[in-house]
């Protein structure tokens, strides 16, 4: 390389060494061209030609996150929104039906009505509490998926998952479950017959509310390669620094999620007994709706519930809300700071409205010391009552 002009040299030089210092986390690979040994290689598929598939920061991340969803396969979206419409639009084609929970997340739901039926595939929804048996009176011949949401980010219906997966199964029905609420720590869809298990990385994975990304794992062969070929058909692609952002949260996940769940656990049991509180939605609550379900097959809980001020007027909700002071308002959820959200505009939506006492308050509980989380929330109703 001596006898090369400047610009020629300053283009050829400093490449990437031969071999690469170890250090705790993966080398951050950027680049769009990847350089391949030998004219055979140009067209092998069976190895990455094109940086939008992923390098080596993405196959680390790819491989913590099978490792921890029990999968075989997992794909990288740039969002967790974009890994659940992806994983759908990578097993239904026109003339499909898709079984979609009532309690599904909002932006599903409109992707579902506006997309989906454009191109011709049937979208019907159902009660978030309809059983296994009920669901497959529900399926017709054009059935092909069954997406769950569970619990649901709202109103914190559970669904019995295994015996939905098991009697879709043997229908030949496909199931796709949102599981962001356990994180793929305390709850493993895959292990539990799911067919596909999708995670919004951004929420307790990343875990700082500052990367978007999503997953959609599987231990199915021939669905992980329609997920791979959706990836490549769409041309979804997922940075290098954020997949070590990513790969970086879920170092701490098990340590982080720990902690949500003791935060929660102990404000959603002081809101229990709170006169201004109607009822508490959070599954892992001693009596609350579903804590049977989830005592039985989760492991452990997020931080993320809702509860029902109880017979308040309408315009309590908002002098709540706005009385916070460690709570932000804010629709996201499973980052290190607590944020609270009015439901109630949110139900319109749904085929069967849910009917409360009073405003549907979602709090997301933090990593902040619990006590004072406590003393924000009794200030708030004390000040808006």
């Amino acid at each position: 390389m001596s006898s090369l002009k400047d610009a020629s040299a300053l283009l050829h030089t400093g490449q990437a060494p031969d071999t690469l210092l170890r250090t705790v986390g993966p080398p951050i690979q950027k680049g769009s061209t990847v350089l391949l040994p030998n004219a055979a290689a140009l067209y092998d598929d069976r190895q990455p030609t094109y940086g939008r598939a992923g390098l080596a920061t993405h196959q680390a991340l790819t491989e913590a996150l099978a490792a921890l969803e029990h999968a075989n396969s997992v794909a990288l979206f740039p969002s967790g929104l974009a890994a659940l419409t992806g994983a759908m639009l990578a097993v239904l084609k026109a003339g499909d039906e898709v079984l979609v929970t009532d309690a599904v997340y909002r932006p599903t739901r409109r992707f579902c009505d506006r997309v989906l039926r454009r191109y011709g595939v049937g979208v019907a929804y159902y009660p978030p509490r309809t059983s296994a048996e009920d669901l497959m009176a529900l399926c017709g011949p054009a059935t092909r998926l069954i997406v769950m949401e569970s619990p649901g980010s709202l109103t914190m219906e559970m669904s019995d998952a295994p015996a939905i997966a098991a009697a879709a199964r043997s229908r030949g029905v496909l199931t796709l479950m949102d599981n962001t609420w356990a994180a793929g720590l305390y709850f493993k869809p895959l292990d539990h017959g799911v067919d596909i298990s999708v995670q919004a990385l951004t929420k307790y994975v990343g875990g700082h509310s500052d990367v978007l990304m999503g997953s959609a794992a599987t231990a199915n062969a021939a669905l992980a390669a329609a997920l791979d070929q959706a990836i490549l058909d769409f041309g979804w692609a997922v940075a290098p620094e954020d997949a070590y952002l990513m790969l970086r949260g879920l170092r701490t996940l098990p340590t982080r999620l720990a902690r949500h769940q003791a935060n929660a656990l102990a404000v959603a049991a002081w809101l229990a007994s709170h006169p201004a509180v109607g009822e508490t939605l959070y599954p892992p609550l001693e009596g609350a709706p579903d804590h049977d379900l989830w005592e039985r097959d989760f492991t452990g809980a997020a931080g993320l519930f809702s509860f029902v001020l109880d017979g308040s007027d309408a315009a309590r909700k908002d002098r709540f809300l706005d009385a916070l002071r460690l709570f932000g308002l804010g629709f996201s959820w499973g980052g290190f700071e607590s944020l609270a959200v009015d439901c109630d505009p949110q139900f319109g939506v749904r085929k069967t409205r849910p009917h409360y006492a009073g405003p549907l308050i979602r709090l997301s509980v933090g990593l902040e010391d619990p006590g004072d989380l406590i003393a924000d929330l009794d200030q708030a109703l004390t000040v808006s009552g």
